[in-house]
């Protein structure tokens, strides 16, 4: 294991393997509004003992917390020690580090955006989407996209009919489906601004891709269209992981170090996180927001306000 385990407590989760405060007591949900910024200070715990943490994903039917880990290598993308840890999202607690490690023939190298449709866990990797039993963390499938020479494979995430994967590319600029096992790449444009997070907004019932590169604009998704439709203005790119709220956006800045809410009062920042955060997930029974960092080895808790 490369780091001791450990959990940084505050007000709002039990007891677990113990820690010092993580900077005060977080605010009462009451007390929190959209209109109000949160620091570093009313973050309501984190994770540690982690290894490149790049993506969260809340699975509601276990309360648990999945997290993709890069792992401890030397940055080599094929070096076969990506892995996903398992936590109990009441407590915080690691439940089990390397949950999922993928197999001899398909194993983990760097996972990222993940996504649940029934019992899978799906997984972005370098050269594909592996499919995981998300009780077990047994290998069910992969499905292979080196036939594309992908860039780099980022975030997934399905539409109302929960079918069909979609796949963020943020190396070509593009975005895949995966349908009936069928891998397609059905979006090819540098004016997607190296599409980076991916979420399925039922606001608007469109997809929102969120772009890497600066001076793009978010942009708007609908199965079927030719192209992508921007919505606002452009930004200053390095956009991470975004998740649709309460007919919001939450989006991940890396620019800033900063979570942005998007609505229909413009962009604004919400929460001033500790590091530079990567894709990040919601407890939408807590209505709490989990923040990775790679470099930082952990993942940062925040409440979010009332609806």
């Amino acid at each position: 294991m490369k780091h001791a385990l450990s959990l940084i407590l505050t007000v709002g989760l039990l007891a677990g393997c113990g820690g010092a405060p993580s900077g005060g007591d977080a605010p009462a949900e009451n007390s929190l509004s959209w209109e109000r910024p949160q620091g570093v200070s009313d973050r309501v715990a984190s994770i540690e003992g982690l290894s490149g943490p790049e993506a969260v994903r809340y699975d509601p039917d276990q309360d648990v917390w999945f997290i993709a880990n890069f792992g401890p290598g030397n940055g080599d993308a094929r070096d076969a020690d990506g892995f996903v840890t398992r936590v109990d999202a009441e407590t915080g607690q690691v439940t089990d580090l390397r949950f999922i490690e993928g197999t001899a023939d398909q194993p983990l190298h760097m996972p990222r955006g993940m996504h649940i449709i029934g019992d899978t866990l799906w997984v972005a990797d370098v050269d594909g989407v592996h499919g995981f039993d998300r009780r077990t963390g047994d290998a069910l499938t992969f499905h292979d996209f080196r036939a594309f020479e992908p860039g780099f494979l980022n975030d997934i995430a399905v539409g109302a009919g929960g079918g069909i994967l979609y796949v963020t590319d943020t190396g070509r600029s593009s975005l895949f489906s995966v349908e009936a096992g069928v891998v397609t790449e059905i979006l090819a444009d540098s004016a997607l601004g190296s599409p980076n997070g991916i979420t399925w907004d039922d606001a608007r019932s469109a997809f929102v891709l969120v772009p890497w590169t600066p001076g793009h604009a978010v942009r708007l998704w609908r199965p079927g269209d030719a192209a992508a439709q921007a919505l606002g203005p452009t930004t200053p790119g390095r956009l991470d992981g975004v998740e649709a709220i309460d007919r919001r956006l939450l989006v991940a800045s890396q620019t800033d170090s900063t979570l942005h809410l998007m609505d229909a009062g413009g962009f604004r920042s919400v929460i001033r996180v500790d590091g530079a955060p990567a894709d990040i997930g919601v407890d939408t029974r807590r209505r709490r927001v989990a923040v990775p960092y790679i470099a930082l080895d952990r993942v940062d808790i925040w409440q979010l306000p009332p609806e």
